[in-house]
């Protein structure tokens, strides 16, 4: 057994002497994050054919020739020695080589599983290509299909199999510190419905994404689906489905399994694990937020995430529509957990910069569900969370009427449901507005309210334009417009990563208002021109390193930070915390 050193023929090193009490590296590894003062490089790696098939610590053919005779792989490979950089140059080629999306998905998925370190670094590199592969819209398709596609299983299955003994599964995760949790119950998988067990793809996709683009280490998340069931009767009668073949579970079996749940993370990990809930329905989402915000670090991707992100692209476009946020009115098509969250965050934000009571910025809010406009006639028959949206207005039945009485200089589609932004509905938007935004939030890419080409072309170039799926560049009239892609991984990576590094022990509102803010702080004026309201993915790093410090800056401001002292460079110490993938020399 050989001990993975510093660099290649170096002796262990004891690099203990971290900024605020933890353990930094050459190499950038997130142990700054972790409290106990250990140095890193004292962990074992096993040797020969072992060794090739741990992802943690395999190298393929970047294995030196000194480490081929140390670690015995002589023989066990083909005598080239290949840099990374080559190594990764070839993988790309072959994955470009598929023509179909799910294909290069499960090659991701593969490398994943063989080697750990060159599917961050492929990832890292080429962002803005692989991103939708691994997340929104490809990963939609995954979730679909995931029984079909399975191969090993990554993550943890909690099923109503496992109800009184959760501690004990999660004690079989062989990582012992973990920092953030993603978890589903499936009910929700992004615009496609009750997917069951099958949309564990969603909690490694979202995982991947904060090793990748927020730089928590790989070993620190755990990617969690809880399986109560699926009301899916196509994947009931589907033979490959991997989950428990019944109805899903409501009430009292549903919020006991939740429970013990949330008591076990806590007791096996601690206080300061982040549980990120993804995709649960819209009835379970709220009440699980509201239930938990309070004793533990909870985070609601759906309804927070998507808010902060939404937030930071309305900041940046008031630079290309005019006027402030308190100025503007809002339509929402969609009122679920991503409307109203979306509509509450931006409120308070209004409501900050106007100083104006909360129930007075809340007026300039308009939501639209599946029966019409929400209005104070229709308030006895309203779900909890929408009744605050009920306003005093005569009742609308559809998108274009609710468009053309109220108005608004901003619509913001987050239904579900694709080409509802008809030609009529932009063009009304154009007729009282010079530059209307236009934000077709819905995922994945079919279930898109509108294409990018479609809100240029209907709106004669005059929208800003916005989506949740990505849309290709467009050219109309001589001019190039780059749609924005309002992305949740522009926020909760960093956003999370500035949670770890501060040892927050509870998220605040303030925090995703910091979040949007440094978000909107990236877009620079050559982003501008092109008609961008967010900034460009491939520097998706540095803007994780700005969102985590402006968090972690404000958790500290909050008195929520327990990682003491404050290191004085939030930016540079958010940096240094941050994943590598960079091959290691092994001794």
């Amino acid at each position: 057994m050989e001990k993975i050193g510093t660099g290649e023929g170096k002796d262990l090193v004891d690099v203990s002497s971290a900024v605020g009490g933890g353990v930094q590296d050459i190499y950038g590894e997130d142990h700054a994050t972790e409290d106990q003062l250990v140095t890193p490089w004292t962990v074992s790696v096993a040797s020969g054919y072992t060794l090739l098939r741990d992802p943690h610590f395999n190298k393929g053919l970047a294995f030196t020739e000194k480490e081929r005779d140390s670690h015995y792989l002589r023989g066990l490979l083909p005598p080239v020695v290949l840099s990374q950089e080559l190594q990764e140059k070839k993988l790309l080629q072959n994955i470009r080589e598929y023509k179909v999306p799910l294909q290069k998905y499960m090659a991701l998925m593969d490398l994943e599983e063989r080697n750990e370190r060159l599917f961050y670094k492929l990832l890292i590199d080429n962002v803005e290509e692989l991103l939708p592969i691994v997340y929104t819209p490809t990963v939609g398709e995954a979730c679909q299909k995931y029984g079909s596609i399975f191969s090993r299983p990554q993550g943890l299955y909690i099923s109503l199999k496992e109800k009184g003994k959760i501690l004990e599964v999660l004690r079989n995760w062989p990582e012992k510190t973990i920092q953030v949790i993603v978890v589903t119950d499936g009910e929700r998988i992004l615009g496609l419905g009750d997917l069951g067990c099958q949309g564990m793809g969603i909690p490694v996709g979202k995982l991947a994404l904060y090793t990748a683009l927020g730089g928590v280490r790989p070993s620190a998340c755990l990617p969690i689906t809880i399986d109560v069931g699926t009301n899916n009767e196509k994947l009931l009668s589907d033979e490959f489905y991997i989950g428990i073949k019944q109805k899903r579970a409501r009430g009292q079996e549903y919020d006991e399994l939740m429970e013990e749940f949330m008591t076990a993370v806590k007791q096996n990990y601690g206080e300061k694990v982040l549980i990120q809930f993804e995709d649960f329905g819209n009835h379970n989402a709220f009440t699980l937020l509201e239930k938990y915000c309070k004793s533990h670090l909870v985070f609601n991707d759906d309804i927070q995430g998507t808010a902060s992100v939404v937030l930071a692209g309305v900041v940046a476009a008031l630079k290309l529509i005019g006027g402030t946020l308190p100025e503007q009115t809002f339509l929402f098509f969609g009122a679920g957990e991503a409307g109203t969250g979306i509509a509450e965050l931006i409120a308070l934000e209004m409501s900050k910069q106007a100083n104006a009571p909360l129930e007075e910025t809340r007026k300039k809010f308009w939501l639209v569900d599946s029966k019409g406009l929400i209005v104070i006639s229709r308030k006895n028959s309203l779900q909890d969370f929408k009744k605050r949206w009920a306003q005093d207005h005569e009742p609308i039945g559809d998108l274009l009427g609710a468009v053309k009485a109220i108005k608004p200089t901003i619509l913001i589609g987050s239904s579900g449901v694709g080409n509802t932004f008809t030609k009529e509905v932009i063009e009304a938007m154009t007729l009282f507005n010079e530059k209307p935004l236009i934000m077709a939030l819905s995922n994945p890419t079919s279930q898109s309210e509108c294409t990018a080409e479609e809100a240029y072309t209907w709106s004669k170039g005059r929208a800003i334009f916005a989506s949740g799926s990505p849309f290709d560049p467009v050219h109309y009239q001589d001019k190039v417009f780059v749609p924005g892609q309002a992305n949740n991984a522009y926020i909760f990576p960093g956003f999370g990563m500035g949670l770890v590094i501060s040892g927050t022990i509870r998220v605040h509102v303030e925090m995703l208002q910091a979040a949007s803010e440094a978000l909107a702080g990236q877009v620079t004026e050559e982003n501008y021109e092109k008609g961008m309201i967010y900034p460009p993915f491939s520097n998706i790093r540095n803007i994780s390193a700005h969102i985590a410090a402006k968090v972690a800056a404000k958790a500290y401001e909050l008195g929520l930070a327990t990682r003491l002292p404050r290191p004085q460079d939030l930016v540079k110490y958010a940096e240094s915390c941050m994943y590598s993938p960079v091959y290691r020399g092994y001794r």
